[in-house]
């Protein structure tokens, strides 16, 4: 290498050091080599065409007046890029053939700046153009769609600061996770959707982890893993979609973790959901696991049997439907695994109603969620709630019922009138009279500090999720 290119592109740095930020300096300027002096022009080389491109739009000025600084007002700049040979992982330099030259002047400095074939666009649209990017997003899936209660109101909240200022938040990135059908794709739509309205100029894209993956084997295949992700390094904000299954794919895993860096770095918001928490991902690389946690981690859970109620009428009112509270009642009580089955049992329901000519009732309700039911459920009764609980804490049933003061106990019994409230039909002056004649206004202070409680101690809310589970089984 020619020392008097080193020393004046050292010298150059020394400079930009100085006015650009640290991670900005570490980003886009370390990683360029000086390869040669002739004259007034150094050669450099840079590590992608992408990281070219973003020199040209960003840093031409600083660049100019550096080195004019340098090597005087004839000063020009040219660049080698790295392309990838695509064989076996390794890779080459080329100088970029001669062809129409772009020349910026700033302070009578010219920067010569060969452009090279534009990349490809995964999505088969012709060309490359920021606004020409399908977002690949269903517009039934917004906000208003998506009723907040107590098991999604952290997501949700996060997901609307998110869609208001993508990039500029804390929750970057924003993990949401949960079961099948609790609403983790309409979450991450939603938020795409609210960018693209809120920010029109904003490039979001919504993919799959499957597509991803099958998008990076084609590339691969073609030699053209340059091209995808620096395709993907240009997003404003990425939504990734059940990212569990990047655990079978270790080499789109690398290609993922270079472009979440690009566009992090860049001040970009990624968007990951995932049918588990970060920390119980099997599979993954450790380093994207830490940079999943850097963010904000929001879980869907099962809604409980007042939230499932207000699904259904929301779900009604936005159709133009209407059905007897009853029948509304019994559907919520025995469609209790997640929203998608309780939104289908709806759209059964209808179906047998408008095929058979027949009004909605109770009766129909259980002929039809007999195929969403493998079996009859049994009515559970307030005392075997509280055995079950009483048995989970260890705590003696007698206790229970004593009007003491001990943590352990308060939160049994608490819980106990949670899940009496949600899993039984009794009213809130008969569920009181359970625990020891406690009237009615006990119940509500109770459940209202599970709820609280579940918002802000997860050890808390796990146990309540826990003993959520073994109440539905016992009803089985």
């Amino acid at each position: 290498m020619n020392n008097s290119a080193e020393l004046v592109w050292s010298k150059c740095l020394t400079i930009i050091k100085d006015i650009v930020e640290w991670q900005h300096f570490k980003t886009w300027f370390e990683p360029i080599k000086p390869v040669e002096l002739k004259g007034d022009v150094l050669l450099i080389q840079v590590p992608s065409q992408f990281f070219f491109e973003y020199l040209e739009e960003n840093y031409v000025p600083l660049l100019a007046n550096t080195l004019k600084r340098e090597l005087g007002k004839n000063a020009k700049l040219e660049y080698r890029i790295i392309v990838d040979s695509g064989n076996k992982g390794k890779s080459g330099s080329m100088d970029i053939p001669a062809g129409p030259v772009k020349h910026y002047t700033n302070n009578e400095v010219n920067f010569p700046l060969v452009i090279n074939n534009p990349v490809k666009n995964p999505f088969v649209i012709p060309g490359l153009k920021k606004m020409q990017i399908d977002p690949q997003l269903n517009p039934i899936y917004n906000f208003d769609t998506f009723l907040e209660s107590d098991c999604n109101r952290v997501a949700r909240r996060a997901g609307k600061t998110v869609a208001e200022k993508p990039g500029a938040n804390s929750f970057n990135p924003l993990v949401i996770y949960g079961g099948v059908g609790l609403g983790k794709t309409h979450v991450a739509q939603a938020i795409g959707n609210e960018v693209k309205k809120m920010h029109p100029n904003k490039v979001v894209l919504y993919v799959s982890s499957e597509k991803f993956i099958n998008q990076f084997q084609d590339h691969s295949r073609n030699n053209a893993i340059n091209d995808f992700i620096h395709f993907y390094q240009l997003i404003d904000v990425l939504i990734i979609d059940d990212v569990q299954f990047f655990a079978r794919a270790e080499k789109s895993q690398d290609a993922f973790f270079a472009i979440f860096n690009h566009l992090h770095q860049s001040g970009k918001q990624l968007v990951l959901t995932s049918d588990k928490a970060p920390k119980d991902l099997d599979g993954l690389q450790e380093r994207l696991l830490s940079r999943f946690r850097w963010g904000l981690s929001a879980d869907l859970m099962v809604p409980d049997y007042e939230a499932r109620i207000e699904i259904l009428k929301q779900k009604m009112y936005n159709d133009g439907l209407e059905m007897p509270q009853d029948v509304i009642n019994y559907v919520a009580y025995n469609i209790n695994t997640n929203v998608r089955e309780l939104e289908g049992a709806l759209i059964s329901l209808l179906a047998q109603s408008s095929l058979n000519k027949r009004e909605i009732d109770l009766e129909l309700a259980k002929k039809v969620l007999r195929n969403f039911v493998k079996t009859s459920t049994k009515e559970l009764t307030i005392d075997a709630i509280q055995k079950l609980v009483c048995e989970y804490f260890n705590v003696p049933y007698d206790r229970l019922l004593e009007k003491t003061r001990k943590r352990e106990i308060v939160q049994a019994r608490q819980i106990s009138m949670y899940l009496a409230k949600t899993f039984t039909k009794n009213s809130l002056k008969n569920i009181g009279e359970h625990f020891g004649g406690r009237d009615h206004t006990t119940v509500i202070h109770s459940c209202q500090t599970v709820k609280d409680l579940m918002d802000t101690d997860s050890i808390f809310r796990e146990n309540v999720v826990e003993l959520t589970q073994k109440v539905q089984l016992a009803a089985i």
